[in-house]
């Protein structure tokens, strides 16, 4: 997938169902241990709540570095993974999602729990800002000082970002592009350079 969409910034929301209370927070979390430590965090600040159940997604939610759920005491799978299913669907990437819960006095069921965490975390997902992101690709292009100009221009037309320039023998460049550009951008490098260029694409 050539793009994908991530959450922007934190939501908080409330949810009121048969007196039980659900805060839902959504942290913009980019790694594991970034989400362990605002779960830790909502732990630690809601100590007196029955249950603090989440779930999180790391990168793209279609094809995921990492996620994990957790119902936290809830009733196997009615918490936890209704609540990854909500991020999956709404795509939300590197999102962590908690739940806090504060029983009312009435219990839900199992259909009762897996639709009132589903809602909770559906309707904060309805106030969340969303950021899409380009996978980019790196790539070092060794050329003729003559043909600097012509390059620039090009990286121009692609939005391409410049990161470093080395002046030895001729011009080395290196530069970063969107992954879906990177096979056009290359053909037509070739052909506004005649060929007279040298591409490689640095691992990292």
């Amino acid at each position: 997938m050539s793009h994908y969409s991530i959450l922007a910034a934190a939501v908080e929301h409330r949810l009121l169902e048969k007196n039980s209370e659900f805060i839902t927070f959504l942290q913009p979390v980019s790694d594991r241990e970034q989400a362990l430590h605002w779960l830790q965090h909502y732990r630690e600040n809601y100590k007196d709540a029955a249950h603090v159940c989440w779930a999180y997604i790391i990168g793209n939610t279609r094809q995921p570095q990492t996620q994990a759920f957790s119902d936290d005491g809830e009733p196997s799978g009615t918490a936890g993974k209704p609540m990854l299913h909500v991020l999956t669907e709404r795509e939300l990437g590197n999102c962590l999602a908690v739940v806090v819960r504060y029983f009312g006095g009435i219990k839900l069921g199992a259909g009762g729990l897996v639709r009132a965490y589903s809602a909770a975390v559906s309707q904060a997902a309805q106030q969340a800002l969303l950021t899409i992101v380009s996978p980019q690709s790196l790539l070092r292009i060794a050329a003729d000082f003559a043909l600097e100009a012509r390059i620039r221009q090009l990286l121009a037309q692609f939005d391409a970002t410049l990161l470093d320039v080395q002046y030895q023998q001729g011009v080395a460049l290196s530069v970063s592009l969107a992954a879906a550009d990177l096979a056009s951008f290359k053909l037509q490098l070739q052909e506004l350079c005649a060929g007279a260029v040298l591409l490689t694409e640095p691992t990292a």
